[in-house]
């Protein structure tokens, strides 16, 4: 449809019409086929309401968004369609892994992957909007929602996050009716939530927040986003659903976001527990003032905003955002076809999509577990082995994780199908998932582990201990798995920890008890495969921690970002006392943000930099020459980092800049090249304005944020 049969379309709508588009419902509002429902009662709203109204999300099958299609255009007066929304976090019915282990590939173009083929399962059931990608920037693990993050780095979360939104829309929405529009959420700063307390107050400087908080959301932007959905929590004291600087100055301003504003759940009627709104009246008034086009779940636009757009004369308002929604759908070419081929879909289509699928999610799985431990080359196991496999973990097919709402679980492969397929003298012990350990089960593990080489402790959480509203102040291991590994370890040396979870957790306890540690996190429906074939050796880890472990839980909010202050800590003053230190722990993680190791023995060496000084309008290339030093194939991240010596804003200590996923065969080198540019050197002032500063830099390259094999000297000269 062209604009300007936009437009006109737009001037035939009512008033009522208008606020009817910037609601969206659940299924269950229409499921007794027009009639009033219970939802509708609770609402108080009518059938001619029901049919004016803008969008659904939730729906799961093809089957049920026809039909709520089918009937939303026969009664509603101007034949305008739903648009259909749901969580697609990572994977529809077939799950991948968590973003959180996805983010441990380090590689934009398999989140592109994961969120194209995630697009082609959902579109198939009808879903022509996911909420999805997650931007926000995360520092601290008590937050249950860092499940769905891409980590702690914004540069590495802004890389990520332009792939997913690739993946997700493609290059034309309304011709690739397997692709769908993706809403980047939350803006702005609901990872900063105080005590990681989900739902909870943030409190940022500006210089934080467009320093760390916006990249990410920026870099959506720029790769043409359609949605933004505002966060829960306070900005600047006022709720970013209701904060117009947030959305207008910031969004609309800085950022030169022109699409759909959409709430979170239920977001604007929350504004009246925010005790910023006395009731849903004032609370539709403050987020429609502030520029949220779309109330998801609640009835505040419903009941209020007709009145509230004549008394306050915000007609033009209410026309801009009808039009961004009506554009939307244009975009998503609902209006030419409002059910985007799923009356031309086939089984053998469907079938073809779910087998495509299952081979992506096994080859990607493979990629996001983290080699944290690996003493002694315990890992690889060998074939003729006696392997006892024990713990929670070891049957369960739990590991989708909290995100999966339709996966299929009870299709999931869990680590003991897998690993029985292997050859392996195998036997296992499995704890009821999701309860307390028991001593005897406690007595039995020691048996059992006497009686055998090496034994695997599958142990973790549950996908119900991670995920929203999945807050801890405690994140070590509970249901007395420390307990299980600790009494094991007595007996067989040789244990293996294979560590099932959604965010980092305090390992201090139990570090010490075991030859190695496998996070494997929640690895999607292939996962008890994937993970056996990292067992065997027959895939090399190549995984890189996106988010630092602490040492314990009092360090957090921790990243490896962190600033020198006016009494740092090094070398040659650890033994003193006041300076910034804990006295009963070290400063730094108990494993670093960009760690990981390999069953290769991989080495970086120094081949040069162009040159140690440059202006604005130069380059700079630094050479590092990678080798892979074993006998076996694998891959690596070499991961380069930059310090801003002498600035006007305190800076990181460490900051990632590039980063190269490189695969080596055995005994083979390779030289990459990193290139700098002024950009690279770039920070937010106190005036909010971005800019590099002349001076001095130093850059190291390693394996890890600290690991640094190589160091340069750059000067910048403007």
């Amino acid at each position: 449809m062209e604009k300007t049969d936009l437009k006109k379309l737009l001037s035939e709508m009512t008033i009522a019409e208008k606020v009817g588009q910037l609601v969206q419902l659940t299924p269950d509002f229409f499921l007794a086929g027009g009639e009033i429902t219970g939802p509708m009662q609770e609402w108080k709203m009518s059938k001619e309401q029901l049919f004016q109204i803008g969008s659904v999300l939730g729906t799961h099958t093809s089957e049920q968004v026809m039909k709520i299609q089918e009937m939303y255009l026969e009664k509603s007066r101007l034949k305008i369609p739903l648009v259909f929304m749901a969580d697609v976090i990572h994977g529809y019915e077939s799950i991948y892994p968590i973003p959180l282990a996805l983010a441990a590939t380090f590689s934009p173009e398999i989140v592109e992957e994961v969120a194209r083929l995630s697009s082609k399962e959902a579109t198939e059931a009808g879903v022509h909007v996911t909420f999805s990608p997650m931007g926000d920037h995360v520092m601290d693990a008590r937050w249950g929602r860092v499940l769905e993050s891409n980590g702690e780095d914004p540069t590495l979360s802004s890389a990520l996050t332009r792939g997913y939104v690739r993946g997700y829309q493609g290059n034309d929405l309304s011709i690739e009716k397997n692709r769908m529009a993706a809403c980047v959420k939350h803006f702005v700063g609901y990872g900063a939530a105080q005590g990681g307390r989900d739902y909870n107050t943030v409190d940022i400087s500006h210089v934080n927040l467009y320093q760390n908080y916006l990249p990410a959301f920026q870099a959506a932007i720029d790769e043409g986003v359609e949605l933004v959905m505002t966060s829960f929590n306070t900005m600047d004291g006022i709720p970013v659903t209701g904060n117009k600087q947030m959305i207008q100055k910031v969004l609309r301003g800085d950022l030169g976001f022109e699409g759909v504003v959409i709430s979170d759940w239920a977001a604007v009627v929350e504004l009246i527990a925010h005790r910023v709104a006395a009731d849903k009246k004032e609370a539709a008034e403050l987020a429609f003032s502030a520029g949220v086009d779309m109330d998801m779940m609640s009835d505040s636009y419903q009941t209020h905003l007709a009145e509230i757009v004549l008394e306050k004369e915000q007609q033009e308002i209410l026309d801009e955002a009808v039009f961004r929604i009506l554009t939307l759908k244009n975009t998503l070419g609902l209006f030419e076809d409002p059910y985007r081929g799923l009356k031309e879909q086939t089984p053998e289509q469907l079938k073809q999509t779910k087998k495509e699928l299952k081979q992506s999610i096994l080859s990607i799985s493979e990629k996001t577990p983290v080699l944290l431990k690996n003493e002694d080359n315990v890992l690889p196991l060998k074939e003729g082995q006696k392997v006892a496999l024990i713990g929670p973990k070891a049957r369960s097919q739990d590991i989708l994780g909290a995100w999966s709402w339709i996966g299929e679980q009870e299709k999931a492969i869990s680590l003991a199908k897998g690993l029985k397929e292997k050859d392996l003298d195998l036997s296992i012990l499995a704890m009821e998932d999701g309860q307390n350990v028991t001593e005897n089960e406690i007595e039995q593990a020691i048996q059992l582990a006497k009686e055998n080489e090496i034994v695997l402790l599958a142990v973790g959480e549950t996908s119900e201990e991670s995920g929203e509203a999945a807050s801890l102040v405690n994140i070590r291991l509970s249901r007395n798995q420390e307990q299980l590994i600790h009494a094991v370890s007595k007996v067989n040396a040789n244990v293996v920890v294979v560590l099932f979870n959604g965010r980092p957790l305090d390992l201090s306890n139990i570090v010490v008890d075991t030859r190695a540690i496998l996070e494997v996190w929640f690895p999607g429906s292939e996962g008890g495969r994937s993970i056996a074939n990292l067992l065997m050796g027959e895939v090399n880890p190549e995984g890189k921690l996106p988010m630092s472990f602490p040492r314990a839980v009092g360090q957090l909010p921790l990243s490896y970002m962190s600033l020198s202050t006016g009494r740092p800590m090094h070398d040659g003053n650890n033994d003193q006392k006041y300076i910034s230190r804990y006295m009963d722990e070290a400063n730094d993680p108990l494993f670093s943000f960009g760690h990981g190791l390999s069953y290769c023995q991989f080495e970086c060496l120094d081949n040069g930099i162009s040159q140690h000084s440059f202006t604005e309008d130069q380059t700079v290339e630094v050479q590092v020459l990678v080798k892979n030093k074993s006998q076996i194939a694998g891959g690596t991240t070499v991961q380069l980092y930059i310090e801003d010596v002498v600035a006007q804003v305190a800076r990181p200590v460490k900051e990632l800049k590039k980063w190269e996923k490189i695969y080596l065969n055995a005994k083979e080198e390779r030289m990459i090249t990193f290139e700098l540019s002024s950009d690279d050197l770039k920070y937010i002032h106190h005036d909010l304005s971005m800019s590099a500063e002349k001076g001095l830099f130093n850059l190291s390259i390693g394996l890890s944020s600290q690991e640094r094999s190589i160091h340069h000297e750059l000067l910048y000269v403007v």
